[in-house]
């Protein structure tokens, strides 16, 4: 392709809205801003009260405003923000402390969003396999239809071509397969493998829960090859799937996990957690993050654990998991020229819609419901995991009222 000359050609004046300066790789609503939250609830200048069910896509995990957390972060701001690795942080360590207490990890990294984590976890099956006098063994296999990030290695992981386009060179040492093609994955395991990635429920991809059978063969075979064994719990982990983590509901452990969204309950940060076989071998000079595990975000990322640790908290996840389920599923009867199935785990659920997934986003957000859009034209709910009934019985009407809209249009 021929140069078209200088990058700045065109542009003689600066003219425009202030939102003009920003890259435009997103397409928000441009009617609608949102001024606060509270709860499950988020509200404009108007007064307008919007119910959330996107949770800035599993990140608000307990709503909007929830006090414990805004005390945290409040005291913590009076105090210290920033110090770098280059001191102990004593919150990062007593947040690490409890995600292994907690997990089958013993080693704990902390950086500052998903994709973060991921890129950690990917050089840290690599750096184990090199330290084990593997340094043969570098690729990595992920499944079709994944999403771990936006990063360079994060995009080549997943293999999603539409996020690759134009900024991948090269496979980057990673292999994809069909998701629970168990003859592809075989095929695809080498003397040059060093690991597996996969998500315990797609997120981007349709909200789907691998089969437990599937999980169990992919143990299987990292047990049988010496392969390492790393779960994206980015979306699906920290509660959200009923459980602490959604890999246990499996009955396996992985080797590596990568945590994020939720963990902040609305304030960045990424984990990377690891066994101990793996971790000790990212000693000093092997990986790093200036803003990773600050003292603000562990501030808040403790807090977000005492709620999750409350008794019955994840019980709670489940028994309201079971009861939207139930009430999608007999709008699903109700309106099958419309939306064919749910899917889904926790409180990471997908509706699979026959009309097209974006109109129906729209026709909810104009009744005041926030959703999200997922896999092959489908409706994605993330609710905070402290949602009361009645805004799920709110949401359901709502979800009820767009479809017989729909349906008599």
């Amino acid at each position: 392709m021929k140069s078209s000359g200088s990058i700045t050609a065109g542009k003689d004046s600066k003219t425009g809205s202030a939102r003009d300066a920003l890259w435009p790789n997103y397409s928000p609503p441009q009617d609608l801003v949102i001024t606060h939250g509270l709860g499950s609830e988020l509200f404009t200048a108007a007064g307008d009260a919007y119910l959330d069910f996107l949770s800035g896509i599993a990140v608000t995990s307990f709503g909007h405003a929830h006090p414990h957390l805004v005390a945290a972060l409040n005291e913590q701001s009076g105090k210290v923000w920033h110090l770098s690795n280059v001191f102990r942080i004593p919150a990062a360590e007593r947040l690490a402390g409890r995600l292994s207490e907690h997990s089958f990890a013993d080693r704990v990294f902390f950086a500052n969003s998903g994709t973060e984590a991921v890129e950690a976890g990917i050089k840290a099956i690599r750096g184990y396999q090199l330290a084990s006098g593997n340094a043969d063994r570098h690729r990595i296999i992920g499944f079709s239809d994944s999403f771990h990030g936006r990063t360079l290695a994060a995009l080549a992981a997943a293999g999603n071509e539409s996020h690759m386009r134009g900024f991948i060179p090269m496979d980057y040492g990673f292999d994809q397969v069909e998701w629970e093609n168990l003859p592809q994955l075989k095929q695809a395991i080498g003397a040059n493998t060093a690991g597996i990635i996969l998500e315990p429920v797609q997120g981007e991809g349709g909200i789907r829960p691998i089969s437990a059978e599937f999980m169990q063969q992919v143990k299987g075979l990292c047990e049988e090859h010496g392969l390492v064994l790393m779960m994206d719990e980015v979306q699906c982990g920290v509660g959200r799937s009923g459980k602490l983590f959604a890999h246990q509901h499996y009955g396996i452990t992985p080797d590596v996990m990568a945590l994020a969204k939720g963990l902040g309950g609305g304030f960045p940060v990424g984990a990377c957690l690891t066994t101990e076989a793996i971790g000790e071998t990212m000693v000093v000079g092997t990986h790093g993050s200036t803003f990773g595990g600050n003292p603000l975000a562990m501030a808040v990322g403790n807090a977000v654990m005492d709620l999750l640790l409350e008794p019955g908290q994840l019980d709670e996840v489940t028994a309201k998991s079971d009861y939207l389920m139930d009430h999608l599923q007999k709008l699903v009867a109700q309106f099958p020229k419309l939306i064919v199935s749910i899917h889904g785990l926790g409180l990471m659920i997908g509706i699979k819609c026959v009309v097209p997934c974006g109109d129906m986003l729209n026709k909810l957000r104009s009744k005041k419901l926030l959703v999200g859009k997922s896999g092959a034209n489908m409706i994605r709910l993330l609710p905070p995991l402290n949602i009361s009934y009645e805004h799920l019985d709110q949401a359901l009407q709502i979800i009820e009222e767009a479809l017989l809209e729909f349906q008599d249009a």
